[in-house]
């Protein structure tokens, strides 16, 4: 059997191209707790939240936070709460193993759960989560920034409800929408609370970014933060002009995800170099091997969303295959 370590060294590396910010500077906030600053309007309205760093080495997310708080915004109505997840994770970051920095003992955006949150589990990453838990538990509109293990097209993750798809539309990029239900390993941040009620006027995103150390990557985190705080009403366009990408946007597609890629072994391979956003002609065409067993595509017209290796794992979602929805 493969280990961690044999998969990762036969995988493309990436260049950091962009520069890790000192977040030392942001530890004392004034929300009670540790790098999570909020910024009120005084005027009635949304309580809004970016948040970086679920995992610690998202940069884009970081940089993103970090220029958002040397702004000194002011929300025209509501609330700005700016924050950084895992921040153990994120000191740990060494580029002479990028991969290894995602956590520290378990993945932070698999833990959303109240079965999690209120359990006897104890880790970094459950511990920081509760701590920031009684802050997200108030906010009404969140913006997850993540980024990805490959080189692909940015991602808006909606979640499976008509709410998050409609929320997408309104933020309006990156173009490609995936519309799915999550991790069988457990329950993402997004999903959390009133942002996986439908009957909940809460709301939540999950923007990949890119790939994790790419410059485009962080302009993709800027650009999508901005136009989330113009979404929510918050912010003003031409206040944060100078954050954003020029250009226009192009019009959505969405991807509804029908079901996940999950390994059971180290030792699962794919078929081709998949970056992301491949359209596979011809149901059952195979596209992963581990072992004997082979993963098919289940129709025809299949789309591999996020595919990598770099986390591979028993019960780890190493990609999810999904159909273009025509709106």
């Amino acid at each position: 059997m493969k280990t961690l370590e044999q998969v990762r060294a036969a995988l493309k590396q990436y260049p950091v191209e962009v520069a890790f910010p000192d977040i030392a500077k942001w530890q004392h906030g004034n929300t009670g707790v540790d790098y999570v600053h909020s910024i009120d309007s005084g005027v009635a309205g949304p309580h809004v939240m970016i948040l970086a760093l679920m995992h610690g080495n998202e940069v884009s997310g970081a940089i993103t936070v970090d220029r958002l708080l040397q702004a000194g915004l002011k929300p025209v109505k509501g609330r700005i709460t700016l924050g950084f997840a895992n921040v153990d994770a994120y000191r740990r970051f060494d580029a002479r193993d990028p991969d290894a920095t995602r956590y520290v003992d378990e993945d932070m955006n698999r833990v959303w759960s109240p079965a999690r949150l209120d359990g006897a589990d104890d880790s970094v990453e459950l511990r920081r989560a509760r701590q920031l838990r009684p802050v997200i538990d108030t906010v009404d509109y969140m913006l997850d920034l993540h980024s990805m293990h490959e080189e692909a097209v940015p991602l808006i993750v909606s979640g499976p409800l008509d709410k998050g798809i409609r929320f997408a539309a309104e933020v309006g990029a990156p173009e490609h929408v995936i519309v799915d239900v999550g991790h069988p390993n457990g329950v993402r941040m997004r999903d959390y609370g009133g942002f996986g009620d439908p009957a909940s006027a809460k709301n939540a995103l999950l923007i990949e970014t890119g790939q994790h150390f790419s410059a485009r990557s962080r302009d993709v985190a800027m650009d999508s933060a901005c136009r989330f705080l113009i979404a929510t009403g918050v912010m003003e366009r031409a206040a944060l002009m100078a954050f954003m990408s020029a250009g226009e946007t192009v019009a959505q597609r969405v991807i509804k995800v029908t079901e996940p890629v999950v390994a059971t072994s180290y030792d699962l391979e794919f078929a081709e170099d998949y970056r992301g956003m491949e359209i596979i002609a011809q149901a059952g065409t195979v596209i992963a091997r581990e072992g004997e067993r082979e993963f098919v595509t289940p129709y025809d017209n299949c789309v591999i969303v996020m595919p990598s290796l770099r986390q591979l794992g028993p019960g780890v979602t190493v990609a999810r295959l999904g159909q273009v929805v025509i709106c």
